[in-house]
């Protein structure tokens, strides 16, 4: 663990500066606005070790992957999320010095990331080298929410001792390049910059895959007090201005630059440099102060509807905002082409867009925390795909869809064997958030509509990924990679086997209720329902009798057993310190495997099974995948163990605020991000859709005082408060409603109150 920021209910803030810790502090005060995002990056730059990130959403680039050992039906190329151009930069000199925090003498330092009101602060005295100078610098940057393709950035400059004469340089760079990229190649070409206003056309180069080429613009206007303009100069990919003057002790300069960013996923290239004018002069036109009003404000609606109050715990607090404000920063549900990058805007690792975090941890908080429209976005993104999730099984030589595990088009762009070609267990998320957003808002024109062609999709791949055993008489599947990623190439992993079973008896059963021209439509024939109701009936489960645990997979019992506790401390995390050979052999696992089905299928599971499996496979996690902790937490509440489920909670909450994994100055982890959320609602207010309704069996952690949170529910916004005295339940908004509280049905009407079991 590591914490760089103090503990406050809304902001992460320190007044310290650590250079050794400056990528850390750049992936916790990232921002974004669901359109695009940067990492927390100095304006003046910095010579020291940094990195450096802007990102677009949707803008990416096939990388090469072929290698010598290329098998058939592996991926084309290797889909990466490309650095975008620096549009933050304000370039400082004082007295011809220029101003680099690596290298001056400062004081007063403090940076302060707003999550109420996206708004990202950071501000130092800073002292010549003589001592005869001292100058007060406030840096203040925003993305809106209400105009998505404007970024502000302002920097103030008071004189506290001196008359210097101070250049301020805004500027747009596209002098960039990826910390992955193949011997620094750039993924940009030039297409024009000009001068005024000063702008930047840039194109990504050509791909050998078919992939098409995104444009991009960037048009800075800026309004200054205090300085004159001394000159502007355009060059290769670059645009810059400079204003100078000599400023007098006691005065103050201001620089606000108002920057427009249009891509030709939305704009047509020649298009572009009058759209993104016209952005920035409305921009200008409304003032700064007019456009921060309106982004608190915006802000201010979403968290009405999604904060979760915690009273009594500011820790715990803190963290839980933490998620929400980073996921609602990359992914609102406007743009159903959009999904949630496992990075979001906070870094390159992973490279893709889309993995199978999205349908497995994310739309349950999205169903419960924003309008339904979300969701369905979400849903529909993997319907807009399914051609591609057709040839990724056909270059399988199998039937059906097969969803990829790391995509932007819906075609597999993942580099990874193990990945690619085994964690099959994606396309069972796929189904299971047809079925959560169906359960949770009671809308059935999906799941028989679009979500039918989904469900038929992954059920004739998994018809035919699996093969009969005559030896066992049962239904199996090989050569396959659960959710514990640290086992690779197992025989009947349990978790992707009953998660396909599952799949199937859904999928019959939506085509029971669906139209005759529907099913007419996808030519679903008996001889296919009967194959698959064979396959659920005949699954084999590996099962240990005497343990009476479900087993990970066939062969997992071999291994030699112990719980993480006997390890050294200095062997975690192990993926940073143990070879892979040697993570695959041992018994530890990464993440939820069988407990994520027993997640999934909670009310398929009696709670002896889920205590039994819980006892046997949470000793042995080590929880190094950031999905990990949320569904331990969850399982964990409903069993009764508080203390478990509360530090669970912990992890998933401050994960990347105290870098729990040592791997957070690559990126916050933004897919798990919802699991904070997750642990409290599901998990210690055990809320659940069941018999059409929703159920609450709450509980206090003893370390807080009360929490309190609200969801969408069915055209209703239900408030749940939990405090020493009870539990309250309140409709906001919408009409009266059965709910089950401890196993009890009760009616909704108002307000009802019961106390603590």
């Amino acid at each position: 663990m590591k914490r760089l920021f103090d503990i406050d209910p809304w902001k992460v803030k320190t007044s310290t500066f650590q250079p050794e810790d400056k990528r850390l502090q750049e992936s916790l005060t990232s921002i974004g606005n669901g359109y695009m995002g940067m990492r927390g990056n100095f304006e003046e730059g910095y010579s020291g070790d940094t990195h450096e990130g802007t990102y677009l959403a949707g803008v990416w680039y096939p990388d090469k992957t072929r290698v010598g050992w290329w098998k058939n039906g592996y991926p084309d190329y290797f889909g990466k999320v490309i650095n975008a151009m620096n549009i933050i930069q304000v370039g400082i000199t004082v007295d011809g010095h220029q101003v680099d925090l690596a290298k001056d003498t400062f004081r007063d330092f403090y940076l302060e990331s707003d999550m109420k009101t996206g708004v990202l602060t950071r501000r130092f005295v800073w002292t010549s080298e003589d001592k005869a100078t001292e100058i007060q610098f406030v840096f203040t940057r925003f993305l809106s929410i209400v105009d998505k393709e404007m970024a502000v950035i302002q920097v103030k400059a008071e004189v506290l001792k001196g008359q210097p004469e101070i250049s301020l340089k805004p500027g747009l760079d596209n002098q960039v390049h990826n910390e992955d990229a193949n011997y620094e190649e750039m993924f940009w070409e030039q297409v024009s910059e000009n001068v005024a206003p000063a702008s930047v056309t840039v194109r990504t180069i050509k791909n050998n895959f078919g992939i098409e080429q995104f444009t991009v613009t960037g048009l800075m206007l800026n309004d200054v007090t205090g300085l004159e303009l001394s000159g502007s100069e355009v060059a290769n990919l670059q645009a810059f201005e400079t204003y100078t003057g000599r400023v007098s002790e006691g005065d103050t300069v201001v620089l606000t630059k108002y920057v427009a960013m249009v891509t030709s996923r939305d704009v047509e290239p020649a298009e572009q440099e009058a759209k993104a004018t016209a952005l920035a002069e409305a921009a200008k036109a409304k003032g700064f102060e007019k456009m921060l009003a309106e982004n608190v404000g915006a802000w201010e609606v979403r968290w009405q509807k999604a904060d979760v109050k915690i009273v009594g715990d500011d820790e715990a607090q803190q963290g839980l905002r933490f998620n929400l404000y980073g996921l609602f920063s990359t992914y609102y549900g406007e743009d159903d082409r959009l999904n949630v990058g496992p990075k979001g805007f906070t870094g390159e690792k992973y490279g893709g867009a889309t993995y199978w975090d999205t349908e497995a941890f994310i739309v349950p908080m999205y169903l419960a925390v924003a309008d339904p429209e979300v969701t369905r976005n979400l849903l529909q993104y993997r319907h807009n795909q399914l051609d591609n999730a057709y040839v990724n099984a056909g270059k399988q030589g199998l039937a059906g869809a097969l969803y990829p595990m790391v995509t932007f088009t819906g075609i597999e762009c993942h580099n990874e064997w193990e990945i690619t070609f085994m964690e099959i267990h994606r396309n069972a998320a796929i189904t299971h958030a047809i079925y959560n957003y169906t359960k949770y808002t009671g809308d059935e024109s999906y799941r028989v509509n679009d979500g039918l062609d989904v469900l038929v999709g992954t059920a004739r791949f998994w018809a035919d990924r699996v093969h009969y055993s005559k030896h066992a008489g049962k239904y199996m599947m090989h050569g396959v990679t659960g959710p514990n990623e640290y086992e690779n190439n197992v025989n009947n992993n349990f978790h992707t086997n009953r998660m396909a079973a599952w799949s199937l008896a859904y999928t019959l059963e939506t085509l029971k209720g669906a139209d005759d021209s529907k099913v007419k439509e996808l030519a679903v024939t008996e001889e296919e329902k009967e194959k698959w109701q064979a396959v659920i009936d005949n699954m084999y489960y590996p099962y240990d009798e005497e343990l009476g645990v479900y087993v990970q997979h066939d062969t997992f019992l071999d291994k030699d057993l112990m719980p993480v506790s006997d390890l050294d401390a200095s062997d975690l995390p192990l993926n940073q310190n143990w070879s892979w050979d040697k993570i695959l052999r041992s018994p530890f696992i990464k993440q939820a495997d069988v407990l994520q089905s027993i997640y999934y299928l909670r009310d398929q599971f009696t709670l002896e099974e889920k205590e039994r499996n819980f006892d046997f496979y949470e000793p042995m996690t080590v929880h190094e995948s950031s999905l990990s902790p949320s569904i331990h937490a969850i399982i964990a509440a409903e069993l009764g163990r508080e203390e478990k489920a509360v530090e669970l909670y912990a992890r998933t909450a401050r994960l990347d605020l105290d870098n729990y994994n040592n791997d957070t100055e690559d990126g916050l982890h933004i897919t798990s991000m919802s699991g904070a959320w997750l642990s409290i609602v599901e998990g210690f207010a055990g809320m659940y859709v069941t018999d059409e309704m929703l159920t609450f069996k709450p509980f206090l952690p003893k370390q807080w005082e009360a929490y309190d949170f609200k969801i969408n529910y069915r055209g209703r916004l239900v408030d749940v408060h939990v405090d020493k005295e009870g539990v309250r339940l309140t409709i906001e908004e919408g009409e009266s409603m059965e709910v089950k509280l401890f196993d009890e049905i009760v009616m909704i009407s108002d307000t009802i109150t019961k106390a603590l079991q």
